[in-house]
């Protein structure tokens, strides 16, 4: 397990070429769970990258696969806005990382799930990034929105109307990815760039919360306004209340300023 970053109340960045400034506040947390021996999982939470990263490979070997994940992540900040190739690039390099520590061939991966902030046409926007099944939902409006879509078999099947959404979380190949950073290819990525709007909370997560935690009792904690702390230690506390079968990772990030849109 690696968590890099920092959690805080107050984070205020200038734009450039601007008067206006964006404020978030965050945190992030990370729990073993009551099944599993070890924690795979391993998260960055620092201005303007913020990731979540669920590693597979078996004991020490998925905990270092996510660990290089968010390690070149954060190695690709330079600034208070992070350009989307970047991104790709730290991706890239963290699947050769991992391909010189499968030195048994034993198949070592990772998902990645994110939220950055960039710059689009001058203006600050969120662009949300992932690979696997690890998740980003957007909280605004009292309503929950899964971002991300999951690379996952059931969800291909979920897709080709096999089976439901519902049924999909019970389904015996509900662990199965399709794409993940690592096991020496290419990582394939879905980006998808969302306006940056004063009140929004964001949620990264591994599956651990998810496969424990309803989608609407997701919406209820968010929607409780507690803080990024209280909010992210809650989810977790509930993970955990079901039972906590894997490991459990969840940053919450909340915009208390930007922008207008109007502006």
């Amino acid at each position: 397990m690696t968590a890099l970053g920092r959690s805080t109340v107050r984070h205020i960045l200038a734009l450039p070429d601007r008067a206006d400034v964006v404020e978030l506040s965050w945190h992030g947390v990370t729990h073993v769970g009551y099944r599993r021996a070890a924690n795979e999982d391993s998260y960055l939470a620092d201005v303007p990258l913020f990731a979540v990263a669920d590693g597979m490979g078996g004991h020490a070997h998925g905990d270092r696969a996510s660990d290089s994940v968010v390690r070149r992540l954060q190695a690709a900040v330079d600034g208070d806005f992070v350009d989307p190739d970047r991104i790709i690039e730290a991706l890239q390099r963290a699947t050769i990382d991992i391909g010189e520590l499968d030195e048994e061939e034993r198949g070592i991966g990772t998902t990645v799930t994110g939220a950055a902030l960039t710059l689009h046409e001058g203006r600050p926007v969120v662009t949300v990034f992932n690979v696997g099944d690890s998740r980003v939902y957007l909280f605004t409006g009292n309503e929950l929105r899964q971002v991300t879509t999951d690379h996952s078999m059931v969800q291909e099947m979920v897709d080709a109307g096999q089976i439901t959404a519902e049924e999909a979380e019970s389904h015996p190949d509900a662990n199965v990815i399709t794409r993940a950073v690592g096991f020496s290819v290419d990582p394939e990525i879905d980006f998808v760039r969302i306006p940056l709007e004063a009140g929004m909370r964001l949620l990264l997560c591994s599956d651990g919360l998810t496969k424990e935690v309803p989608s609407e009792r997701l919406r209820l904690h968010l929607a409780a306004r507690l803080s990024a702390r209280e909010t992210a230690n809650a989810l977790v506390d509930a993970a955990l209340a079901q039972g906590g079968r894997d490991n459990i990772t969840v940053v919450v990030v909340d915009v208390v300023r930007a922008p207008s849109s109007e502006d």
